[in-house]
């Protein structure tokens, strides 16, 4: 009777224990639960690809010596790379020269006779002119010994009416032959003066023609000059053929003969020509220096292109002989930086990276480099001055490429 009564008394305190345990159980289970919608919720709503640009491609970080610059961006920066290859090298000396007129190509006006300057239009250094035009009128008329062209055709005339009175009295014996022969010398004389100064426009002077179609280089009088007989006036050239005549040291003279073409750059234009390119060819190698001289003169002849000018000097790159296998970039790929040189490498399609190089010979076109590159490189050959610019700018934007 009393076990009986005691059974169902434990009975529920063991059920009373097992919702104890179980709700606590509960209570743990929804906690975790909890936390794990919240660290879920840490990232609800994140670009996947965001959060790995954060950390580069791939997971790997950016590199902080690249410069950015978007394609369309370097195309209207005149941006351009290629990638190089070693290739055939002249060797080189380098010194400098003069630009002069070939021979032929220029020729000096004089006055034919005694008289004042008269400009026929206006004229100036540089004007272009046309064989036959008129350039200048000697007037004479009022000076001391006359009107020159008046007197050469009033000779002129009274020999042609001498000669033609004996051409038609020698058949008749009336004038001897040998006579008709001194008029006729007489009269081919005064014509030949008389042409000589060919009259202007309204025929009070003699007239002076350009001789072939070219430019003034100079001019050597004034409008109102008096002029002698043989005094230069103007030089016309047609520079259509130019010579560069270039000093070379001594110590190089062992040389000379590997001589085979020149490049060239004049003081106002930075650009280098290649005489080959201009239909150049050596003309002379000196063997000796003139007296009191130190440097031995190598002749060039080429076609002017329009764009150079007589006179000018210029720096000189003589080539010599070529070596094979030599990698080189443009000149204008190289930029320079407290007397360290520097080229600009394309990395992909908006990428770029600075990189040192040592540099060999350079011909004024090309420079040799020594160290630094390797074949196949993609280096920037124009417009490598506004890659620079770009890094210098200080606005790369983080960039998470790889390699």
């Amino acid at each position: 009777m009393k076990l009986s009564a005691l059974i169902p008394g434990a009975a529920c305190a063991l059920l009373l224990l097992w919702s104890c345990g179980a709700g606590h159980n509960h209570e743990t289970g929804h906690d975790h639960d909890g936390h794990h919608t919240e660290a879920v919720s840490d990232h609800e709503g994140e670009d996947p690809h965001d959060h790995e640009e954060a950390h580069g491609h791939g997971g790997e970080a950016g590199h902080s010596d690249e410069i950015v610059i978007a394609p369309e961006k370097a195309e209207a920066a005149g941006i351009v790379a290629e990638a190089i290859a070693p290739g055939n090298f002249s060797g080189v000396i380098k010194t400098g020269g003069q630009i002069l007129p070939a021979l032929g190509d220029e020729k000096n006006i004089a006055a034919p006779t005694d008289g004042i300057v008269s400009f026929s239009g206006n004229l100036f250094e540089g004007t272009n002119v046309k064989k036959g035009q008129a350039m200048f009128s000697i007037l004479s008329e009022n000076i001391q010994d006359g009107n020159r062209l008046g007197k050469a055709k009033v000779a002129y005339e009274t020999a042609k009416a001498e000669y033609e009175r004996a051409a038609g009295l020698v058949d008749s014996q009336i004038v001897s032959q040998k006579e008709f022969i001194r008029i006729k010398e007489a009269y081919e004389n005064a014509r030949m003066a008389y042409e000589a100064l060919k009259p202007n426009a309204d025929g009070t002077g003699v007239q002076i023609e350009s001789p072939f179609d070219g430019s003034i280089r100079d001019i050597f009088v004034s409008e109102g000059d008096f002029v002698a007989t043989g005094t230069p006036l103007a030089c016309v050239t047609q520079d259509r053929t130019l010579i560069l005549k270039a000093d070379v040291s001594q110590r190089h003279f062992a040389q000379l003969q590997n001589i085979t073409s020149a490049n060239f750059a004049t003081q106002y234009d930075e650009t280098a020509h290649n005489l080959k390119e201009l239909g150049g060819k050596l003309l002379a190698t000196g063997q000796s220096s003139k007296e009191s001289a130190y440097y031995i003169p190598v002749t060039f002849e080429f076609r002017n292109n329009g764009d150079i000018i007589p006179g000018s000097f210029a720096e000189v790159w003589l080539l010599t002989r070529t070596r094979n296998n030599v990698l080189s970039v443009p000149v204008s790929a190289l930029t320079e930086e407290q007397g360290l040189y520097f080229v600009y490498l394309k990395l992909d399609g908006s990428c770029y990276k600075k990189q040192e190089v040592k540099l060999g010979e350079s011909d004024g076109i090309r420079t040799e480099i020594v160290s630094g590159l390797k074949p196949g490189d993609n280096v920037v050959t124009k417009g490598a001055y506004n890659v620079k610019l770009a890094s210098a700018s200080n606005a790369i934007p983080a960039h998470t490429h790889n390699h």
